[in-house]
């Protein structure tokens, strides 16, 4: 703590001492804070000199801080997926969570969102035709359960090649969405045929001068990737009190994520 001059007035080695302490950097409006984990999405800031216009500025404080980065996520299946009729909307499965920061997989086939915000879902698909004739495959996004407007990417789908050789198409789109924080999306699926099918291929083991060795292939991959916060930064000052602030910041599962902060005024 710096020295503090009586509110009556101090001597002038008293007001020399705040003076440079002052034109050097050294007051008493700064402290630390450590955001909640448990992938909390807002933290309290509890410190007797904050009012309701007190202005707080928020720096990084620690190396986890330092390196805080924004929502993503990876996901993939693979095991194949049949649809068990044309007359209903099946359902993309996905198994593995390849990558996740505050978007997270559940119910092996819903995406959720811990952080709102503008987001790109991308979609990859491994489709196969097992029938004579031309099919069409449609795919859409639904948002908490309904179909959302305008999202559907329709697919044409060669005849297969041969007798146990099907045509395979690789069906991919990348939407962005405005996602609200417990939002989830789920991608729905309706094939022309039933012999219309989302397939997985093993790894291909190398053949000296007939094939190098050729990496396992998933059935889907989905991505998500967050393209635009709601605030200049991450992590802000939402409300604020006499005595505590609101920090409201991506949801944070990191230890040790220290913010400096400045108080003026």
């Amino acid at each position: 703590m710096f020295r503090v001059l009586p509110y009556a007035g101090g001597t002038p080695r008293q007001i020399s001492e705040v003076v440079n302490n002052l034109i050097n950097g050294k007051s008493n409006n700064t402290g630390t804070v450590t955001l909640a984990t448990g992938n909390a999405t807002s933290t309290t800031l509890y410190d007797e000199r904050i009012s309701p216009e007190t202005k707080i500025v928020l720096i990084p404080f620690s190396d986890a801080a330092e390196a805080d980065s924004v929502p993503y996520a990876q996901f993939s299946d693979y095991n194949d997926q049949t649809a068990t009729t044309i007359g209903l909307e099946s359902i993309l499965g996905l198994d593995t969570q390849d990558l996740s920061n505050g978007v997270y997989l559940s119910n092996g086939d819903r995406i959720n969102f811990r952080n709102a915000g503008k987001y790109a879902i991308q979609f990859s698909i491994q489709v196969v035709n097992t029938t004579n004739d031309t099919q069409s495959l449609d795919i859409w996004f639904k948002k908490n359960g309904s179909n959302v407007a305008k999202s559907n990417s329709k697919f044409g789908i060669k005849q297969r090649k041969s007798s146990g050789q099907p045509s395979q198409l690789i069906a991919a789109t990348m939407v962005f969405f405005d996602v609200a924080a417990g939002d989830y999306y789920q991608l729905a699926w309706r094939p022309t045929s039933t012999d219309v099918s989302f397939e997985h291929f093993s790894a291909v083991t190398a053949s000296a001068g007939v094939t190098p060795a050729i990496p396992e292939t998933p059935t889907a991959f989905v991505t998500v990737q967050f393209i635009a916060p709601y605030a200049y930064s991450n992590v802000y000052v939402s409300s604020q009190t006499f005595g505590e602030a609101t920090i409201t910041h991506f949801s944070n599962d990191t230890a040790d994520k220290t913010y400096a902060y400045i108080l003026v005024g």
